[in-house]
């Protein structure tokens, strides 16, 4: 059903492209107009091209910000052209953000709010349950473009005349507007039809309930050093939300069928043939010495056979020059994402045209209502969150399933690994360093999200990373976009002077977000 989901993705849009285009007429006064041609777009194709992206935009998104922040927090190494593992400065804009996915999500808000088009709208779904829906991404992608920056803009930015200027929101002003935003959203859902177009739940209501409770609660999680009351009030009132947040085997995730649609790792490093990022030695290091499993997932070595686990998988030296990384001598260094079959002779393979792009995941909500229990903000088990945190992260990547799995050679195991891992003394609960461990696996279990693990990683410290050799401070946000220099100027330069830091007096990378503090 998904995939067939995914191959009507391009018919969809391409009805979208004819029923929002008017021909035109020889009456020159209505050479713009087609009586005959609905002018109102197919919200569920909308809904389709927002979805079919977000694995290669927020996910793994081949050099863009989610791969960036996986530099910053070394998850990732560069292999040849190292300027952003340097730190050198980004200029990335966010239009695209705003211009396509948020405009698309606005536009189903719009047609499902307007008494004009709202009955046409019904044909794809209730309109509460599209409304929702919009609502419920336009948040998840709100909330990683102001983890990104910080300040920006977030209200009337779809005004009509802007033109561009909008004034900048604050971060705060914002994380309570989401907070609000997620809390409606999953109020809104109705008894209706769900929304069609939908290849992320497959209309699976209580799912996207699900979604939005948990992006809700890592949100609030974010607050535990600049508000900790909010954040508490804000992390529980996720739990006890209309459909509660993601447990034991669900999480948000894109599969891809394969053909036009391939996961990005694979397209990356087998369509496109680039090999510019690598796992890093950083990541390929804890997890070695930790005996932890996912160190033969994480990242699988070139020309690499699935035959028995214990071969190497070498990790890129982090932050090296360019003549450095060009002239490291191991070829075989590690890919991002494996396979399973390392290990198990049925496993999985992350790093084919159809593998999986994870989004938000059981195991990092479980890590934080450990973190939430050791914080004194619930009265929940930190042990009973903790290890099933981590187990549910093992599960994800294929490694444990708490049954015995066949192993080459015939032999079999029943998770004695997992096992052995968790009872090892820097990784089990002391009720000494029990936030720090935490805080270390929350790290491990958002590989390869990068902006996800880059921004709990500005949060909590943890793991405690080295700048690049030679430079001293690791990038704290991105600065803003030229575009806004060019276009939005007085609101840019407004918001841009409270970022200092690094040796920039004014919009600096090394400033702090406003959730950011030591």
């Amino acid at each position: 059903m998904l995939q067939t989901k995914f191959k009507v993705f391009l018919t969809a849009v391409l009805a979208v492209s004819i029923l929002t285009i008017s021909s035109c007429s020889k009456d020159f006064g209505n050479m713009n107009t087609n009586p005959t041609v609905a002018l109102t777009p197919l919200t569920s194709a909308l809904l389709t091209q927002v979805l079919s992206g977000v694995g290669s935009t927020y996910s793994w998104d081949q050099g863009g910000i989610s791969t960036q922040g996986g530099l910053y927090c070394q998850y990732f190494s560069e292999t040849q052209y190292t300027e952003a593992s340097r730190y050198a400065k980004p200029t990335t804009n966010w239009d695209g953000y705003y211009a396509g996915n948020l405009k698309d999500l606005q536009t189903i808000i719009d047609y499902n709010t307007d008494p004009a088009t709202a009955p046409i709208a019904l044909a794809y779904g209730s309109n509460a349950n599209q409304i929702a829906v919009a609502r419920i991404m336009k948040a998840y992608i709100f909330w990683f473009l102001t983890d990104t920056w910080g300040d920006i803009p977030y209200n009337s930015i779809f005004q009509a005349d802007n033109n561009g200027v909008v004034a900048y929101t604050s971060q705060q002003e914002i994380y309570n507007a989401l907070f609000t935003e997620l809390d409606e959203a999953v109020k809104q859902f109705d008894d209706g039809p769900a929304m069609s177009g939908d290849i992320l739940f497959n209309k699976n209501i209580t799912m996207w309930k699900k979604f939005a409770n948990s992006t809700r609660a890592m949100m609030a999680l974010r607050l535990s050093k600049v508000d900790a009351t909010k954040g508490k009030s804000e992390f529980n009132a996720a739990l006890s939300a209309d459909g509660g947040v993601f447990e034991t085997g669900e999480m948000a995730k894109v599969v891809y069928p394969g053909g036009n649609f391939n996961s990005p790792v694979y397209n990356y490093y087998n369509v496109t043939a680039r090999k510019d990022y690598a796992v890093s030695d950083i990541v390929i290091d804890q997890l070695y010495n930790n005996f932890d499993d996912r160190y033969y997932v994480y990242g699988t070595a070139e020309g690499a056979t699935n035959t028995a686990a214990g071969a190497s998988v070498v990790g890129f030296p982090y932050g090296l020059t360019r003549d450095e990384a060009i002239s490291f001598p191991k070829t075989t260094w590690a890919r991002v994402v494996g396979t399973s079959k390392t290990i198990f002779s049925d496993g999985t393979d992350f790093n084919v045209a159809t593998s999986t792009a994870f989004l938000l995941t059981s195991a990092e909500i479980y890590l934080a209502r450990a973190e939430a229990a050791e914080l004194g903000w619930t009265e929940e088990s930190v042990e009973d969150n903790y290890y099933e945190g981590i187990a549910e992260s093992y599960k994800q990547w294929k490694i444990y399933t708490g049954t015995l799995q066949p192993i080459f050679g015939g032999a079999t195991m029943d998770g004695d690994d997992y096992f052995y891992y968790i009872s090892q003394s820097q990784i089990a609960l002391d009720g000494e360093t029990d936030l720090e461990k935490i805080q270390y696996e929350q790290w491990v279990a958002s590989f390869p999200v990068g902006w996800l693990g880059w921004a709990n990683w500005r949060r909590t410290g943890v793991p405690e990373l080295s700048p690049a050799p030679g430079l001293t401070d690791i990038p704290r946000r991105f600065p803003y976009g030229p575009n806004e220099y060019s276009l939005n100027t007085a609101n840019v330069n407004s918001a841009a002077g409270q970022y200092t830091g690094g040796g920039q007096s004014t919009d600096s990378q090394f400033g702090r977000v406003w959730w950011d503090v030591q």
